[in-house]
């Protein structure tokens, strides 16, 4: 910043103008907002603070905000970033989700073996049920494609099967969440003629479900990858 000025003005007072307008007011604001993220983070373990949070009457989540914005520009001193890094300052929050979301994911595959999720499922602390219900939507990969197409793969390293309802299998994710859970039991060690009514798997009545496949009229009407799909349950 360049200051002008038509006449003579004293050094002295030029910086306590600055100091008193510019650089005091900035350091009161960094005062407020410091101690506000540190209680934030020793109350969550984190900093991944909503925009609109307002932490002891302070919007801590615009304060934040605000340094990203600062250290983008590089006015940020160093002291202050290092200060905000041993918090766990969460630099780039798009980012950040990106590696959230698959993790959570991941986690929830690894407890169900399917990525077959209902819509309020959640995995470390993350809604993934409705995350990966937005993302069988149609377009719901993205519309950048160079980041749809980096998506798809990503989630189908997890679960080959994440988008049941798309071409090639075709069914809907309740149909897909019970037979994971039957292949479940059978890799269980489980027969398959075991799995009569009232047998359950996560929550399901997977032997119920199962009997009226094998009937004639539902098995008549199923897609051939999906008779492949259910006869192939008993390994």
């Amino acid at each position: 910043m360049l200051l002008r000025f038509g006449t003579h003005r004293d050094p002295a007072l030029i910086a306590r103008m600055v100091r008193y307008n510019l650089i005091t007011p900035e350091h009161a604001n960094w005062k407020a907002g410091h101690p506000v993220a540190v209680a934030y983070q020793e109350r969550t373990g984190h900093l991944a603070v909503p925009y609109g949070h307002r932490g002891y009457s302070f919007p801590l989540g615009r304060w934040l905000a605000d340094q990203r914005r600062a250290m983008v520009a590089g006015r940020m001193a160093a002291e202050r970033a290092a200060d905000l890094d041993e918090l766990g300052m969460v630099w780039d929050p798009t980012g950040a989700a990106r590696e959230e979301n698959p993790s959570a994911a991941r986690a929830y595959f690894a407890e169900t073996g399917t990525l077959a999720a209902p819509v309020t499922a959640t995995a470390l602390d993350k809604p993934v049920g409705q995350w990966l219900a937005n993302y069988r939507k149609k377009g719901g990969l993205g519309k950048n494609q160079a980041v749809a197409r980096r998506r798809e793969p990503q989630l189908a390293e997890i679960d080959p099967d994440w988008n049941p309802s798309a071409p090639g299998l075709g069914w809907t994710v309740d149909r897909q969440r019970t037979y994971a859970a039957i292949t479940g039991l059978v890799a269980a060690g489980a027969l398959l003629e075991e799995i009569v009514p009232g047998v359950s798997a996560d929550g399901l009545d997977v032997g119920r479900w199962l009997e009226r496949q094998r009937q004639h009229v539902v098995w008549r009407g199923l897609k051939p990858g999906q008779r492949e799909r259910l006869s192939s349950a008993s390994g």
